[in-house]
């Protein structure tokens, strides 16, 4: 065994990495599928990469059209479940490689039927949670499910806990240790918004604790993080508020700044240093913008580029470099 200097002697020559290590063996993607566009829902997905600036780019198909459902992904799969396909809710979960262009394949079913859950997840777990089903509003069930799948298998679901109400709409984000949800609307008739943040830890089952606050009362955002940072923005009564939390404490929210527009039912993906924001209801009229913002900073977000789906709401995102996996 030699141990120590090596020394290579050698006309060629060998790049060394740079750059953060999400992006060496090609990560860095944040991928958009399905989604209410005009004249309905579509089952198409598109892509971007975090770092650079541009309109999205066509990715392939979801197994089914559909929108108002929730996503989660590892450093090499994004899956997506739940959400509602005409008339009617579904717990079909469908996976796909988030590093190559082409369409989904089936997963598994969730425990439960319901549009308007959400997702997070670490590098091994996705998790589930809330929504309702897609009856008239007097009889609608309400969820407070949590459930969770291993990323790089396949299968159905298994309950892992509970939120602490029946709820939907409710944003989610994670770092590898914890799970963080924030916001939601309760059940109708009566339903109401909150500002209740949560938490979990991702790598056990169990019930959600007490995190702290929003700055405001909000269902329909949407959550980004890194591994330390946590950011939340938009929803609500259609607004542009961003507010972040440092995930390893608990306590309330801090302002960040705003988005470029007014929105809710947002999707979102991120890396180690940028959150992105695509698309969103702008009540009466949906959009097509993609923002950013900087995790290491506060302050308004800026334009990143345009969905190619055009103008899109209740579509849901994921990346193969965000907080929950380090």
């Amino acid at each position: 065994m030699i141990a120590g200097i090596t020394t290579v002697n050698s006309t060629g020559y060998m790049r060394l990495p740079v750059g953060p290590t999400e992006y060496r063996g090609g990560r860095g993607r944040g991928l958009f599928g399905g989604g209410a566009t005009t004249p309905g829902a579509v089952n198409s997905m598109e892509y971007i990469t975090i770092s650079t600036q541009s309109n999205s780019f066509d990715f392939g198909d979801l197994t089914r059209t559909v929108r108002d459902f929730g996503a989660v992904a590892s450093s090499t799969r994004g899956v997506f479940g739940g959400g509602v396909t005409g008339p009617a809710v579904t717990n079909v979960i469908d996976f796909t490689v988030i590093s190559s262009g082409g369409g989904a394949i089936d997963f598994g079913d969730l425990t439960y039927q319901a549009r308007g859950q959400r997702g997070l997840s670490s590098s091994t777990r996705g998790l589930f949670f809330g929504g309702h089903d897609d009856t008239p509003a007097a009889t609608r069930v309400y969820f407070n499910n949590i459930n969770f799948i291993t990323i790089a298998s396949l299968g159905n679901a298994s309950s892992f806990g509970e939120l602490d109400q029946k709820l939907y709409r409710v944003a989610g984000l994670a770092s590898p240790i914890r799970g963080v949800m924030s916001g939601g609307s309760t059940p109708s008739p009566t339903s109401v918004d909150i500002n209740t943040i949560q938490y979990v830890t991702i790598a056990t089952t169990g019930n959600t604790q007490d995190f702290g606050d929003l700055t405001r009362i909000v269902s329909g955002g949407i959550g980004v993080s890194n591994s330390i940072r946590g950011v939340f923005a938009g929803g609500g009564t259609v607004n542009n508020t961003i507010e972040y939390i440092t995930i390893a404490s608990t306590g309330d929210a801090i302002d960040f700044g705003d988005l470029t527009r007014s929105t809710f039912s947002v999707a979102s993906a991120a890396s180690s240093t940028r959150g992105v924001f695509a698309g969103g209801d702008g009540s009466p009229a949906a959009f097509n913008v993609i923002d950013f913002i900087t995790f290491s900073s506060i302050g308004n977000a800026q334009d990143f580029g345009d969905l190619i789906s055009g103008l899109n709401q209740q579509l849901a995102g994921c990346s193969d470099a965000h907080g929950g996996l380090g």
